[in-house]
């Protein structure tokens, strides 16, 4: 059997408006140009986790670019203590520059997001610039929308693991639960702010405006969740979804198999090749 070719890869320096520096990769496609595609990353996780996903799209003919966001991973400062940013900002100034440096005109521009990358959509100032996005795992992140064992769990992290964790580091070292990468202290404030709504951050009386900025995404979505999904399930992301009054957008809910759940990250493990193609598949040439 002949192997498939490598992926073609580059690390890149991706300069924000704002002039912090992101470290990203792009990865080149092989074969005919069928579009310059974005993985646009869940909260917490590093792009090294998109990896195979990404050269899985690379051999189906897109270049694709994944990143770290601020704070996270190769973008992160040598300490988290005194860093200061907002949650947003990983839309409307990393996921910004993505887009700026992807649409090169000659090509599609394409998105995929996980769990965040599907809510940052609306957040962007240019995401006039994108022709279609698949959204997997994407919710409102409130709690009651999860199955209550989980809702039960989620609420007391909220209320009272977390903020000893915070007060005691100066960050949500998030690490120390095993769930996911440490957040800077804003990403933290302004998530479990969120989080306390049923429809996230549209509830929020200090964002007033994002009903207005969302009903200007006009594109194609697809927002795909696991009815496993215990963080984002189906009910939580049509929640959200509702924000996207103007796009056309089609929902599917994926079912597991006994022996490979998805739950919230396993739509980008390796046991998701089929589903990855069916994404591939689905985002227009």
């Amino acid at each position: 059997m002949t192997k498939a070719p490598l992926a073609m890869i580059e690390s890149v320096s991706l300069p924000a408006s704002d002039g912090y520096v992101l470290a990203a990769t792009r990865y080149a496609a092989q074969g005919h140009l069928v579009g310059n595609l974005i993985v646009a990353a869940a909260t917490g996780v590093r792009q090294r986790f998109y990896r195979r996903f990404a050269e899985h799209a690379s051999r189906r003919g897109f270049n694709v670019l994944t990143l770290d966001y601020r704070g996270l991973g190769a973008s992160a400062p040598p300490s988290l203590k005194g860093f200061e940013m907002r949650f947003a900002d990983w839309a409307r100034l990393d996921l910004a520059a993505a887009v700026d440096f992807m649409a090169d005109g000659r090509a599609p521009l394409l998105w995929v997001g996980h769990s965040f990358g599907g809510q940052a959509i609306g957040l962007l100032p240019n995401h006039h610039k994108l022709t279609a996005a698949c959204c997997l795992g994407t919710g409102a992140g409130w709690a009651g929308w999860m199955p209550w064992r989980e809702a039960l769990k989620v609420r007391l992290i909220w209320s009272c693991v977390l903020p000893l964790i915070v007060a005691w580091k100066g960050y949500m070292a998030w690490s120390l639960l095993g769930m996911g990468d440490d957040l800077p202290l804003g990403v933290y404030r302004d998530w479990r702010r969120w989080c306390s709504y049923p429809h996230y951050f549209f509830d929020d009386p200090q964002m007033p405006e994002l009903a207005c900025r969302y009903a200007e995404v006009r594109l194609p979505c697809l927002f795909a969740n696991a009815v496993d999904d215990l963080w984002a399930p189906p009910a939580s992301r049509d929640a959200f979804i509702r924000g996207y009054r103007n796009a056309t957008v089609e929902t599917r809910e994926l079912s597991a198999g006994k022996d490979e759940p998805i739950g919230h990250m396993g739509y980008f493990r390796p046991s998701a090749t089929a589903l990855w193609d069916e994404i591939l598949d689905w985002l227009p040439p």
